[in-house]
């Protein structure tokens, strides 16, 4: 009877880990958007963009920050899962990009302006990785790949903010 219980828990089991690859993939690829041939990165962000926009929260709401956070600790299991050792950090891999875009867009106003100046700030951090970036990129599995752009998108924010501070006490 015991040999029963073992087969049925492991079949169980194996049923659910094939699962949970599925739902890992589908987070990792930011709903299949990394699977575009050319520049799968700057796709997910745009794809980010896009989703941050629609969002019916404000970028100072802590329901926003609660969303970053959640999807902080869910990308790190995703994209842990879906890169390999032979490949730690797959282009594929975009949920990265979500989550450093909307750390750049944090306390910004929802306005095209600021949108697409967040996006290229964002972009252009992502791939320089200035110090400590780079070394960051070198954790293990899903916490480089996700940290990394955590970092992006904290010197994102961080430029993007003290400029619309400099506009907002200029009245530019």
């Amino acid at each position: 009877m015991g040999d029963y219980y073992i087969r049925l828990f492991t079949s169980l089991s194996s049923s659910c880990n094939k699962y949970l690859k599925k739902v890992a993939w589908f987070i990792g690829t930011g709903a299949g958007v990394g699977l575009s041939p050319v520049a799968p990165g700057t796709f997910g962000t745009a794809a980010a963009l896009l989703m941050y926009y629609v969002l019916p929260v404000p970028s100072t709401s802590p329901i926003f920050l609660s969303i970053i956070l959640i999807g902080l600790v869910v990308g790190i299991w995703a994209t842990g899962i879906v890169s390999t050792d032979d490949n730690p950090d797959p282009g594929k891999v975009v949920w990265d990009e979500y989550v450093g875009l909307w750390i750049t867009c944090l306390l910004l106003p929802k306005t095209w302006e600021w949108l697409i100046f967040a996006f290229f700030i964002f972009r252009i951090f992502d791939i320089l990785k200035p110090w400590p970036i780079k070394r960051i990129e070198s954790f293990p599995k899903g916490w480089g790949i996700m940290l990394d752009d955590v970092l992006a998108g904290i010197y994102g924010n961080l430029c993007i903010n003290i400029t619309h501070i400099l506009f907002l006490s200029f009245s530019l």
